[in-house]
Order: C-alpha cells, then structure tokens, then sequence
C-alpha cells in the first residue's frame, strides 16, 4: 500500500516505474537506485548521478543499518567509475533534501581544467563542462555500468 507522501515523491515514483529518466537505472536492488540526472533544457551535465534509497526516508538519521553500509559502499563504486571511465579528477558528493524529501545523494564529477572558481557547489554552472542530450546520456551511463561491473570482479 502506497501512502500518499510515497504516492507524490518524484522519487519513489521513478522506482514504481511511472517515470523515465535518460540512461535508465546504472544499478538497482532492492535497497539502492543510481541514475543520471537529466535536465529541463535536454543538456545534462554528463556524470552526475544520483544514489537514491529505494525506502521512502527523509535523510540520513532515517536510514536503516543495511541501507547506510549499501549506501557508502556504493558511493565507492560509483565514484570509482567516474574516476576510470569519464575521466573524472575528483567526485562531488552531497545531500540536500530540501526540494525532494526522500533521500538521494549527489555525485557529480570535476573534470580536468576546471576552473577553480567552479568547484564545490558550482561545479555544474561551469559553463564548458561535459554536457549532453538524452543519447550522451544514455552512452555515459553504459560506460558507468561497464566500469562498475568490472569493478565488482577486481580483487
């Protein structure tokens, strides 16, 4: 049974399927969802994911035991996979929960040569960062997967 916060959260309506994003879910279980974020405008910064908690919780003192260990470990292998496949320099990664009350977690890479007055919060107004349509996407995101598979087999 869905309850109306549930019924109305743009996040739990993307994990019942009534919402599609570009590039799909990059990993998905019964506790974890990471996907691209897409944008109003069609041009997405490319590399910025988003780690969303499949149980309707509203920070990060709601979560339970197994969800915050599959919540860190998974914070790993995504940046990881940004680092080796897009060619990241280093990975962003906050919590805001203002807009969207149900928990997810931003991971937005910085490439090379970015400026330094961009980095930290403003590092998606770079106004030359890495962006793309829905296909751009959708290549970023098998890239991540592939990275994030090989990943899971290393030692």
């Amino acid at each position: 049974m869905v309850n109306a916060k549930e019924r109305d959260c743009f996040i739990c309506r993307k994990h019942r399927g009534e919402i599609q994003l570009p590039g799909g879910a990059i990993y998905e279980d019964e506790l974890l969802y990471v996907g691209h974020i897409s944008s109003d405008s069609n041009e997405a910064y490319l590399g910025y994911t988003m780690i969303d908690i499949k149980r309707h919780v509203s920070g990060l003192a709601e979560l339970q035991d197994d969800e915050s260990a599959a919540v860190g470990r998974m914070l790993t292998r995504v940046s990881r996979a940004l680092k080796a496949c897009i060619g990241a320099e280093h990975i962003y990664s906050f919590v805001l929960g203002d807009h969207v009350p149900h928990l997810h977690i931003h991971l937005i890479p910085r490439y090379p040569n970015t400026p330094a007055s961009y980095w930290g919060f403003g590092i998606s107004g770079w106004p030359e960062a890495p962006r793309g349509d829905a296909a751009q996407i959708e290549e970023v995101c098998s890239r991540i997967r592939r990275c994030m598979a090989q990943d899971e087999v290393s030692p």
